[in-house]
């Protein structure tokens, strides 16, 4: 993987974590999601990535957009070219076949919430401050903001958070399924690396065909989806994989699954 000046990327037991390094709010730049729309290409084809945690460096996640590069953006057009190369790499992320978990602290507001609802989990400490303060400088949200919030929040809660600009806590977050859980203050990121253990530790063409039908269910019939479902069912019920994880817990023990 090439270095890059505004994001990091270790590997530890078939997890990798990636941190943005942007200090010192970690504003989401351009620089910023074109480095994001690589390492995510690249761990996406890399087989030593089985899960992925995106964090965030120093005291925030991310902070929001990079605000000095709109006052260099002099027309409509400029505006819109940045929004939808925000949308297009973070829908690459959501659409990853590979679990991607955003742990967040300190905050998580404007382009850092609408990266973090890009992934698939998001994990927050409990004062952590998540919200879209785009109205208070007179522009909406544009990186599908609007889009995600109100299909994970529900439609009264996302209109609430935009239209009034004001944050919620990661308590909150959790309570109105923002969030799926609070993890520690003090080692937020220890707390991920055991959650995403857990996953590193599922066959990978099983992740891969759980987050497919997932966002399957979102879009699809009930009946489309169950076809699909069954289809996988039964191509993943003939691998070796399977019959491990079968005859393990049949003798009682853990299994021992291959990637290969």
């Amino acid at each position: 993987m090439s270095d890059t000046s505004l994001t990091s990327v270790r590997f530890e037991n078939h997890v990798a974590i990636v941190t943005l390094s942007n200090p010192p709010a970690n504003a989401i730049s351009e620089s910023m999601i074109a480095e994001l729309d690589e390492v995510f290409k690249e761990l996406g084809d890399n087989p030593e990535a089985k899960v992925i945690l995106l964090q965030g460096e120093g005291k925030f996640f991310a902070a929001g957009a990079d605000i000095k590069e709109f006052t260099e953006m002099t027309h409509a057009n400029e505006f819109r070219e940045t929004a939808r190369e925000g949308q297009r790499v973070f829908r690459m992320i959501e659409t990853l076949s590979k679990p991607v978990i955003a742990v967040i602290h300190g905050a998580a507001l404007g382009g850092g919430l609408e990266l973090a609802m890009a992934c698939h989990m998001r994990l927050v400490t409990s004062s952590a401050k998540l919200g879209l303060p785009e109205l208070n400088l007179g522009l909406i949200p544009g990186f599908a903001g609007t889009q995600r919030l109100p299909r994970i929040v529900g439609h009264a809660k996302a209109l609430q958070m935009t239209l009034t600009s004001d944050p919620i806590s990661g308590e909150e977050a959790v309570a109105f399924g923002l969030a799926n859980q609070l993890v520690s203050e003090d080692d937020p990121l220890g707390e991920a690396m055991s959650i995403a253990g857990k996953m590193a530790a599922k066959p990978a063409k099983n992740l891969a065909a759980v987050l497919e039908l997932i966002h399957e269910a979102e879009r699809d019939s009930l009946e489309r989806g169950q076809e699909k479902e069954a289809v996988l069912f039964g191509d993943l019920a003939e691998t070796k994989n399977a019959a491990e994880g079968i005859r393990a817990f049949l003798e009682k023990r853990p299994p021992k699954f291959e990637d290969r």
